[in-house]
């Protein structure tokens, strides 16, 4: 699928995402001040042990916005009461221990490209059309990793600062 979007949109201004850098965003919690990370280290480490491992299915694709001014092009995933379960429980965790976190909603995806501009929007809608409800690729789910973002002129760089795992 992302070969597909990647070959048939490859003339349009799409900032393509590195496939090393897919992952699902369960709550974004923009600058924070470094003194905090050990309060939510401490807290994922209590909140997503005992879930339990599980298979998470990517499926179809989509846009944020609209498909008359699309943003962000991305896959999305079926319904899983372990994902939801982990989201919830992190941000009760959050707010508990007072860290603030943008909270939109829970969209669980994967972001495959930032559009900066597109002059075939057809095409864009014919791809999702040709991917809607289509499953990608099963992945296990084993943990939750805390990262630190690092923005750069070349992209962003994930920084794992720690792993805790769902068992």
């Amino acid at each position: 699928m992302i070969s597909d979007f990647r070959s048939e949109l490859k003339d349009e201004r799409i900032k393509w995402t590195d496939t090393g850098n897919f992952h699902i965003t369960i709550a974004f919690l923009g600058d924070t001040d470094e003194g905090k990370v050990p309060e939510i280290a401490a807290m994922l480490g209590e909140v997503c042990k005992g879930i339990g491992n599980f298979d998470l299915v990517l499926n179809g694709a989509g846009v944020f916005r609209n498909l008359s001014d699309p943003r962000i092009l991305w896959t999305g995933t079926e319904p899983s009461e372990k994902l939801t379960e982990i989201y919830h429980s992190v941000k009760n965790g959050l707010h508990n221990t007072g860290i603030p976190f943008e909270d939109h909603g829970f969209n669980p995806h994967l972001t495959l490209g930032r559009i900066k501009n597109i002059s075939d929007t057809g095409r864009l809608r014919s791809l999702i059309e040709k991917h809607n409800g289509i499953s990608v690729q099963k992945q296990a789910i084993r943990s939750v990793i805390l990262y630190e973002s690092i923005l750069s002129q070349s992209g962003p760089t994930y920084k794992p600062l720690g792993e805790y795992p769902l068992l």
